[in-house]
């Protein structure tokens, strides 16, 4: 059972929905965009949709659980084919990487919206985003996207209580970013890198268990590999390392590390050139002014 609080705030995030009237969920299957997409379910029914990005950057088995968690919530699903992968922007990975596929997601979506009879994009971006390192806000603003977890006041902990509550299976899934999200700032993202991190981290989630981990790509084809603190000694067992450097050594990885510190969610963000980390150069949406959706953008779906 909520408390009363976070009760409230459930309440709130389903009354936000219904006023939206439908809506297009970007869903990645994650935790937070999955709580979205059940709470828009619930709310709206047919009027909700969920809509997941297709790209290399996707892995394959988060795509597979997207198709699965859409079916278990019962809401409407497309997969929608995007093509970061073509714009010069993305592919160079300055640090605003995340801006671009965001504009180019959304801007699918837009021109969408009239084709799917829905009038709003619902994003998964909770209160505690406002305050990351997130480009992909400020392109979330340009189209006007909104953000029913953070217009509710809902943090990270609250999305897995409240999706725990509620039923989804997913409530405690590791967060898992796209796999451009491993190649360092100023080194390019392409298909092939992509994908060579991907069959690497398939080996240590298939091999050794694990349920959350990182194969990182730095300059001269460097792997760092970010495991939960607890499973360092095992990544240095004789079998297992001589498995593990042979595995990564056939996808192409030069040079292979293991990071002391463990696994750190966006640890690549301290190489993002700081011009970028400045206020006013990433998240557009700093604070709950920004929230104030008079005036919107909207969609008849006619």
């Amino acid at each position: 059972m909520l408390d009363p609080r976070l009760q409230g705030k459930a309440d709130r995030l389903l009354a936000l929905l219904t006023d939206l009237g439908s809506v297009a969920v970007a869903f990645s299957g994650g935790v937070d965009s999955a709580l979205v997409a059940l709470a828009a379910y619930r709310a709206l029914g047919d009027r909700a949709l969920a809509v997941t990005a297709d790209s290399p950057s996707l892995p394959r088995r988060e795509l597979h659980l997207a198709r699965q968690l859409a079916q278990v919530i019962g809401i409407r699903h497309e997969i929608l084919p995007t093509t970061e992968f073509a714009d010069p922007n993305y592919l160079r990975n300055d640090g605003q990487r995340c801006y671009y596929c965001k504009s180019e997601l959304y801007s699918r979506m837009e021109k969408l919206l009239p084709h799917w009879g829905v009038a709003w994009i619902c994003s998964g971006v909770n209160r505690d985003d406002l305050s990351d390192y997130r480009p992909g806000l400020r392109a979330a603003a340009e189209h006007r996207v909104r953000h029913p977890l953070a217009e509710a006041d809902i943090s990270k902990a609250e999305v897995r209580q409240l999706a725990q509550a509620w039923g989804l299976p997913i409530w405690d899934k590791p967060a898992s970013p796209c796999l451009s999200s491993r190649i360092a700032p100023g080194v390019a993202v392409t298909p092939e890198r992509v994908a060579r991190i991907e069959a690497a981290e398939n080996w240590l989630r298939d091999h050794l268990g694990l349920r959350d981990c990182r194969v990182r790509l730095h300059p001269g084809e460097l792997a760092r590999i970010e495991v939960p603190l607890e499973e360092l000694p095992r990544l240095t067992e004789p079998g297992v390392r001589q498995a593990l450097v042979a595995c990564l050594r056939q996808h192409g990885f030069q040079f292979i590390t293991l990071d002391l510190e463990g696994l750190r969610s966006g640890s690549l963000n301290v190489l993002v050139p700081l011009q970028w980390r400045q206020p006013g150069h990433n998240n557009s949406v700093p604070g709950r002014d920004s929230l104030d959706f008079r005036g919107p953008r909207r969609y008849s779906g006619e």
